[in-house]
């Protein structure tokens, strides 16, 4: 498999209700042996999910994932240039429901920190990935969590 480093993106204007793109970090650590994975809870519903957001101007995929990780769960680390997948969900943005397709990135943990900036609007908590896989809500990353293995990353 090829390591093409990724570019920073330059964004353009997108319509309100058309499908959007945000990136997500898959925040894990090795402990024990094992593989854990890093979930916080949403700010509307509670459910648990990766941390993740909108694409942002002059960051690659990667590195704005990775600035979601620190803003939403207080993690930081190294961000895998590598997409391991992708999944969807539809977000209620205001009155109009909006198709999301979220890219998913590994984030290797290295620091975990007490203060950070959603820390009073979100929970944080580490998960086998069995564990993981079963507290989220859509299936294709369900799938993602349960096949996530570090072994396999490149970049």
């Amino acid at each position: 498999m090829l390591n093409i480093p990724q570019k920073p993106l330059r964004l353009r204007k997108s319509g309100k209700t058309e499908t959007r793109t945000q990136f997500a970090a898959l925040c894990y650590r090795i402990k024990n042996d094992k593989v854990q994975v890093c979930l916080i809870t949403s700010r509307g519903t509670g459910r648990w999910v990766l941390p993740k957001g909108w694409p942002m101007d002059k960051k690659t995929p990667a590195e704005a994932a990775a600035i979601e990780a620190w803003e939403e769960a207080g993690l930081t680390g190294h961000a895998h240039s590598q997409c391991i997948g992708v999944y969807s969900y539809i977000k209620p943005l205001s009155k109009t429901p909006v198709p999301i397709v979220a890219m998913v990135y590994p984030v290797h943990v290295q620091a975990v920190h007490t203060t950070w900036p959603e820390r009073h609007e979100r929970k944080r908590k580490w998960f086998g990935r069995k564990k993981a896989a079963s507290k989220v809500a859509e299936p294709a990353l369900r799938d993602l969590i349960l096949n996530f293995d570090p072994k396999h990353l490149i970049g």
